[in-house]
């Protein structure tokens, strides 16, 4: 009775309705709309009996249009929520799930090798196995995969470098498209030197090479270095600019960039003193110091008393001040922990380099855009002209025909069988080599061991028992070439040619030789060369190393000399004259054995020339030298005329015999031996005198152009 009246009060229970059976949805749903209800209800008598105003109307309406918002909900949304809560949705929320539209597709995906950072690793061989399925070799995919794979193997090459592989690397590395990578390859190189900046002379001792073949590779690398520096500069990153300095530093040494980059870096870091900037300059000057000493001394000179203002100011630590002291200690013990270039490393002539004059602050572009893939629509045509330049630099042409490996065996093994069959009926064939590769090796030989000179002389006393003869004057053109080669006359020279001289004989006569053919050639020398030549040949001939019968080819006069040539001839008496005096040359000048080598020195055949010599030795200051000139030339009217009674002594002989043997034409006779002693006489005064005039005039010429010579920087 009381559950009846209950239910017809408040209604039927739920566990009686749900008895028996399990709820669905929609009986939840009605679960919660009564909850909801009957807790509204129960607020709203909470307000009233206590005193608050119950919900406002705008609030229910908020909440009432929520639920039916809820209500609203799709099925498909109902059964995403049901199947996180584990449950199954109703038939009903099947079917209208199943007629919604299916979901849409995920995007094809890319191609890893068209993708901006090269996608996945490939294997080296699928790439090749790629890249042959490619029938198109211009196409986008194929430079693609070509730009890749010359990506990994530049890193590849540069990351394993080191001084006793540093040949294969080139080779390796010359191998590939630099020229399309050399961005590539820029990045590379600065990349591993800033990893490890102890192999730095090895990184540089490989751009050397590269320069020396591709230099604008070498600037590019140069001007990234630049940039890098002056950006460690301004951020004041110290570990930046150290390793960017060391590597300027080894470029320095290689000759790949010029010693004002060095010393203006120097002189940025020191202007305005901070320990860190310093210590740079410090670390700078150990690798670059010695290079800068040789090139350089009023430079580093420079550098140096700054450094030594900076440790008297005292406004740095400690330990940079203790850092300077031992910088002045490596500068007096001669830089000799720090070489220019390591042994192994100095593989590049210095005649094949090209230094890049690269200033500091100028404004430079690092040229990002060559590190990154560009489609190039002349590919094909670019890859065959580099393949024609490396060909030139690798000198493959020699080594196409061993590729063919295994054929190879078996047309040896039947090129020997005919050799040995028809050896007997072959000639002997000579084969001559007209590229002069063994010439030009024994030069290059002689050069690097007279620059090196620590083992200059083991090499060259091998050198003239292992050389021929043809070779003897070779070696001697080359100690003349690296004396002309030089800045300033260096007396090294002259004494290695004064040795090699007494040692043996026929070099005393190659430098007889080579003297006679510098004269005829003279004028083809710059004016520094000229000096160094004369200045040489003025030691050996004051040595006697050389025999003074070699002055035989210089004729002093007008037409016989040349500027070059009169500034040759001065330079070399004027340094006979300080070697051995005055009164000595003039006596060894007046030697009667060496008379007849002298008279084109001292003309006497000419009174032109005469005078003119006789000038010219008096405008350079060797005046005394002809004395017995000036004598000569008073005395030679006098021996003209006595040349002259001579000449017509003898017409008068020839004359009185003629006038015995025909008395019947003695008055014809007598006429004509008076005619011809009048021609005579007119014939002497013509050889032997000349016009007053025309002598005073060549003397004002001659006068005027010994004064403009002497006025010139030459003489």
């Amino acid at each position: 009775m009381k559950s009846s009246v209950a239910q017809i009060v408040h209604g039927p229970d739920d566990q009686s309705v749900n008895k028996g059976r399990s709820p669905t949805p929609d009986d939840r749903d009605d679960d919660r709309r009564r909850s909801r209800s009957r807790s509204r209800s129960r607020s709203q008598e909470r307000d009233r009996r206590y005193g608050r105003g119950g919900y406002s109307g705008s609030r229910d309406d908020d909440r009432d249009r929520y639920y039916d918002r809820y209500e609203r909900r799709s099925s498909r949304d109902r059964e995403a929520e049901f199947r996180r809560r584990g449950r199954s949705p109703s038939p009903a929320q099947k079917d209208t799930a199943a007629e919604e539209p299916p979901m849409k597709k995920k995007k094809d995906e890319l191609d890893p090798i068209l993708t901006r950072t090269g996608g996945a690793y490939i294997p080296p061989a699928k790439l090749r196995m790629m890249q042959a399925q490619i029938t198109d070799k211009s196409s986008l995919a194929y430079q693609r995969m070509s730009w890749e794979a010359l990506k990994k193997s530049i890193n590849g090459l540069i990351n394993k470098v080191n001084v006793s592989n540093i040949a294969m690397i080139i080779q390796e590395l010359l191998q590939e498209n630099i020229v399309r990578g050399r961005g590539l390859l820029a990045r590379s190189t600065l990349q591993a030197q800033s990893a490890s900046a102890t192999f730095t002379h090895v990184y540089a001792a490989v751009v050397a090479i590269i320069n020396s073949k591709f230099p604008q590779i070498g600037e590019l690398i140069l001007k990234r270095l630049i940039l890098n520096f002056r950006k460690g500069y301004r951020r004041n990153d110290k570990a930046q600019c150290l390793t960017a300095s060391k590597f300027v530093a080894h470029l320095v040494n290689q000759n790949v960039a010029h010693e004002v980059l060095c010393l203006e870096m120097l002189t940025l870091l020191l202007e305005r003193p901070t320990d860190d900037s310093v210590e740079v300059s410090i670390s700078f000057l150990k690798e670059c110091g010695l290079k800068l000493t040789e090139v350089s001394p009023r430079g580093i000179n420079a550098i140096f008393e700054r450094l030594r203002n900076i440790l008297h100011e005292s406004e740095i630590d400690k330990r940079v001040q203790y850092m300077i002291e031992v910088m002045f200690a490596i500068r007096k013990d001669g830089f000799k922990d720090h070489p220019i270039v390591p042994e192994g490393l100095d593989l590049v002539e210095e005649d094949d380099q090209f230094t890049h004059m690269l200033p500091l602050e100028d404004d430079y572009n690092q040229e990002d855009i060559l590190n990154v893939f560009k489609m190039d629509p002349d590919f094909l045509e670019n890859e065959e002209k580099y393949k024609a330049i490396k060909k030139e630099i690798l000198d493959e042409g020699s080594s196409d025909s061993g590729e063919d490996v295994d054929g190879s065996d078996d047309d040896e093994d039947d090129g020997e069988k005919e050799g040995e069959e028809g050896g007997d009926e072959a000639e002997k064939v000579t084969i001559f080599d007209q590229t002069e590769v063994n010439l030009v090796a024994f030069r290059r030989t002689i050069y690097l061991a007279i620059q090196s000179r620590w083992v200059l002389y083991c090499v060259l006393i091998k050198a003239i028992f292992v050389s021929a003869f043809s070779q003897q004057k070779e070696l001697c053109n080359m100690i003349l070439d690296c004396c002309a080669q030089q800045r300033t006359y260096e007396k090294f020279f002259g004494l290695l040619a004064g040795r090699f001289c007494l040692l043996k004989k026929d070099y005393m006569e190659s430098f007889e030789a080579i003297f006679m053919e510098q004269y005829e050639t003279i004028h083809r020398l710059e004016t520094n060369k000229l000096r160094n030549v004369a200045r040489m040949f003025a030691h050996l001939l004051y040595t006697d190393s050389v025999p003074w019968s070699v002055l035989e080819c210089i004729k002093v006069s007008e037409d016989t000399t040349t500027s070059s040539s009169r500034i040759f001839v001065k330079i070399l008496f004027q340094e006979l004259c300080a070697y051995m005096g005055l009164p000595r040359l003039n006596e060894r000048l007046k030697d009667m054995t060496l008379q007849p080598f002298f008279e084109g020195l001292f003309p006497r055949d000419n009174p032109r020339n005469t005078r003119f010599a006789i000038n010219f030795f008096t405008s350079i200051g060797l005046g005394g030298l002809t004395d017995e000139l000036r004598e000569h030339l008073k005395n030679a009217p006098k021996i003209i005329m006595t040349q002259n009674q001579d000449v017509e002594s003898s017409d008068s002989d020839s004359s009185s015999s003629s006038s015995d043997s025909s008395s019947s034409d003695s008055d014809s006779s007598d006429s004509d031996s008076s005619d011809s002693s009048t021609d005579s006489d007119s014939s002497s005064n013509s050889s032997g005198t000349e016009c007053p005039l025309h002598n005073h005039c060549f003397q004002i010429n001659s006068d005027k152009m010994f004064t403009e010579m002497s006025n010139t920087s030459e003489l």
